[in-house]
């Protein structure tokens, strides 16, 4: 696991960033010299879904990295013009090849600087409602699991823990 590198130069000017604590702030931060524009190290946010089609639910097994050849939901990075909800809804299609509305909140998770990069994590537990389930992008194989076959020791990510602990607990 490689720490999160801060930036060396400005996005706005192109200068070298210096390391200081902001007027007004407590933390140290990397600081433009020549236009004083403050750089904030920000998470990046991922969405996606614990389908469920016939009481078992969609794993896929990742084809990159970080955990490649591991198990997760569903699940990628939002973009600038889309919502969370959105962005669940889309990595489901283009991973597992369903369409799905979204019935709740699972879980929101946060693990800070995990595999180089802090990522938040919002899962959704959704209903399939189209599609066939197949291996799309970002994906090499894909599964329905029944609740008693979660293969705990190949998830890829907490965040797969958690979310599928979450979905298990959910009443029947």
């Amino acid at each position: 696991m490689q720490p999160v590198q801060p930036p060396n130069f400005c996005e706005r000017c192109g200068a070298k960033l210096a390391s200081k604590v902001p007027d007004g702030d407590s933390r140290e931060r990397r600081v433009c010299p020549l236009c004083h524009h403050v750089h904030y190290l920000q998470p990046k946010v991922a969405a996606g879904t614990i389908a469920e089609i016939g009481g078992k639910i969609v794993l896929i097994k990742r084809n990159v990295e970080p955990r490649k050849g591991f198990w997760s939901f569903p699940c990628g990075f939002v973009e600038m013009d889309e919502t969370l909800e959105e962005a669940a809804r889309r990595e489901t299609r283009e991973e597992a090849g369903v369409d799905v509305e979204i019935v709740g909140h699972l879980g929101t998770y946060s693990y800070p600087s995990a595999y180089g990069v802090h990522v938040v994590v919002v899962a959704y537990h959704a209903m399939v409602t189209g599609g066939t389930p197949v291996a799309g992008d970002d994906a090499i194989d894909l599964k329905l699991i029944e609740r008693n076959t979660v293969p705990w020791d190949d998830l890829a990510f907490l965040s797969s823990h958690e979310a599928i602990k979450a979905w298990l607990a959910k009443p029947r």
